[in-house]
């Protein structure tokens, strides 16, 4: 049994590579996506139908009501699932989808946050309302994180004052030695690698078609059912629709809208697979077809 992932940005075509090299080399599929893991989020999600999926088990897809929350252990356990499931049945396992960061916690490791004491709490809602002294004092104690952020970015403040409050820890002091063991030991990268221009095309392709077959519906349901308070409804192509049913854009500008956002998400995918994971084979579909089979094959 051999494991392997494929990286991508959004519409590169990971899904079909993973599902026609699935069928020829007799493997299962681990999607590691944050809306492909909830029903009824089909069309906003873009994953395989049934049709397309049939004869191969997809963990991590239709997993949750959207009602439900999850985090990024619940894909450690579909990992560990889907792993046991291919070594009893002698299958290889193929890991796909475009969320890179749960794939970089299952090969490193998650850090384990402290609980926060509500006293702590109260004492960061205070510093907060100074983001300039937070950020002088995150530069003071630990200056290897205040390289790393913004003086404006409260998010990350706020989590570095929870750790450090908390442990009299720096995070990144804290963080060496508060790591999870990493539960993919072996896994083989491989990535898509197409050309900007091409995947905005794509893109917007894709975006057309999701709108033409019912996305708009989809998400009225969505929202009928489950309010706009899930997570999950803050996603890209559900958000949009949100604001089009607000008047904020008409048809057009809804296209427009999700065509943009979508080509920034793949931005970030194509920087972060770049800068956070080892050196690994990219290429075009077919040159990768052909390299993840050789690597099958030996």
């Amino acid at each position: 049994m051999k494991t392997i992932a494929i990286l991508g940005s959004t519409a590169s075509g990971k899904t079909a590579l993973s599902i026609k090299l699935a069928e020829k080399y007799n493997a299962h599929i681990l999607s590691l996506d944050s809306l492909s893991i909830y029903k009824e989020i089909d069309i906003a999600s873009a994953k395989p139908s049934l049709v397309e999926r049939e004869g191969i088990h997809h963990f991590g897809m239709d997993v949750l009501s959207p009602s439900e929350h999850f985090d990024v252990t619940m894909f450690f356990d579909l990992y560990k699932e889907a792993y046991q499931a291919s070594l009893h049945e002698g299958k290889h396992l193929i890991i796909v989808g475009g969320t890179g960061f749960y794939l970089k916690a299952m090969m490193e490791g998650l850090s384990t946050k402290p609980e926060i004491a509500l006293d702590v709490k109260e004492i960061i809602e205070k510093h907060l309302l100074n983001l300039e002294a937070s950020y002088a004092l995150i530069q003071e104690h630990d200056p290897l994180y205040a390289n790393k952020i913004a003086p404006s970015d409260r998010y990350r403040i706020e989590k570095w004052l929870e750790i450090f409050l908390t442990t009299h820890e720096t995070p990144s002091r804290y963080l060496t030695h508060a790591k999870q063991e990493p539960i993919i030991k072996d896994v083989a990268l491989f990535e898509i690698d197409i050309p900007k221009e091409v995947l905005a095309q794509k893109i917007t392709l894709r975006t057309q078609m999701m709108i033409q077959s019912g996305l708009i519906d989809e998400v009225f349901s969505l929202e009928k059912r489950y309010t706009r308070a899930p997570q999950c409804m803050k996603a890209i192509g559900i958000k949009e629709v949100l604001d089009y049913f607000d008047g904020k854009f008409k048809l057009q500008g809804l296209e427009e809208r999700i065509t943009f956002n979508t080509i920034h998400l793949a931005k970030r995918q194509r920087t972060f697979n770049t800068s956070q994971f080892p050196p690994h084979t990219k290429g075009d579909v077919i040159s990768l077809f052909d390299a993840i089979a050789a690597y099958f094959k030996s």
